[in-house]
């Protein structure tokens, strides 16, 4: 496993991270989220990353069960606030009520006293965002979050953050966390480019575009029982992607996978480890086979010529447009 910096900052992550977000409390049985996340702490992983609306706060308290008795500094440990975890209309965004609770929460759930990484989950446009940024220094100077980041924000919002956390002296963001694929590249043209220049990391989720990428999915065919595909959580995300064009011109991502002696997995991981903005890929499993798998995109380079090929096979159904990135206007 080969490490990365998270932005400016000291802190180094381990480039293959542990995500528990459809898997853990819901798609997989706890025993089952245990084996995976031993694998993941066998094959080097250091970086684990959960949210406390993931399966309603049970996916939190599992990583907690699970990670129980592993020495707390040799762990990294992220998680995030905005989405609802209760009925109540302060049981969601990013006001200082819900950000307070929320991540006391999840200590609590994740048995620790403090986590390395917080995460605003998206943009929220019914709280200032001083009173946001201001609570996330808080939680800093309390020693209950090491670093602070955000989930889905625009180039627009992470610059306005930053300018407001420069001018009133608030702990700075270190990192962002997009969906980002050879499929879903809609960071590329404004979000990369502001991070690098101001020093913050992108830790990307779905770096296998929910599985598509693997080439399990075939045109014509239905899903494979028990898939992504067939899950009613993670089946709204994955649906956009089913569709023949797409599936067609994956399944010609096989040989250039095979020449490398790589996977599809591993391929699709690799690709996003390229991006030099990219210090963490996030990988979920439901099979510790799958962690075993994926790790192995861990320090593989590819060059300029496979790149181009990859480009080239997908061609026009890569997404690119910067204005998919979206939060909701009004909180959920």
């Amino acid at each position: 496993m080969e490490f990365r910096h998270l932005g400016r900052s000291g802190l180094m992550v381990s480039e293959i991270s542990y995500g528990n977000w459809i898997t853990h409390g819901s798609q997989v049985e706890e025993d089952a989220a245990k084996e995976c996340v031993k694998a993941a702490l066998d094959e080097g992983i250091t970086t684990f990353d959960t949210a406390d609306v993931y399966a309603g706060t049970k996916a939190e308290e599992v990583l907690g069960r699970a990670l129980k008795g592993v020495r707390r500094e040799s762990l990294e440990i992220f998680t995030k606030v905005y989405w609802p975890t209760g009925s109540g209309p302060n049981d969601r965004g990013l006001s200082r009520k819900h950000i307070t609770e929320s991540i006391n929460g999840s200590l609590r759930r994740l048995q620790t006293d403090y986590v390395d990484l917080y995460q605003a989950h998206r943009f929220d446009y019914e709280t200032p965002l001083e009173e946001t940024l201001k609570t996330f220094d808080d939680l800093v100077r309390q020693g209950k979050v090491l670093y602070v980041g955000v989930s889905e924000w625009t180039a627009d919002q992470i610059a306005q953050a930053l300018k407001i956390a420069d001018q009133m002296g608030f702990d700075r963001l270190v990192s962002n966390q997009p969906q980002y694929s050879m499929l879903w590249r809609v960071i590329e043209a404004e979000v990369v480019p502001l991070c690098q220049n101001e020093g913050l990391s992108q830790i990307v989720w779905s770096p296998i575009a929910q599985g598509i990428l693997t080439g399990k999915y075939l045109p014509g065919q239905p899903p494979p029982a028990g898939s992504r595909a067939t899950d009613p959580t993670g089946g709204g995300f994955i649906s956009r992607m089913l569709g023949n064009d797409v599936l067609t011109r994956v399944q010609d991502l096989k040989p250039i996978a095979a020449d490398l002696g790589l996977t599809m997995a591993q391929l699709a991981v690799a690709w996003v480890l390229q991006n030099p903005n990219v210090a963490s890929a996030i990988v979920g499993a439901t099979k510790p086979e799958q962690v075993r798998d994926n790790v192995k995109a861990s320090g593989v380079k590819l060059d300029a010529e496979v790149m181009k090929k990859i480009d080239d096979v997908l061609g026009p159904i890569v997404e690119r447009d910067p204005a998919k990135t979206v939060s909701p206007e009004k909180r959920p």
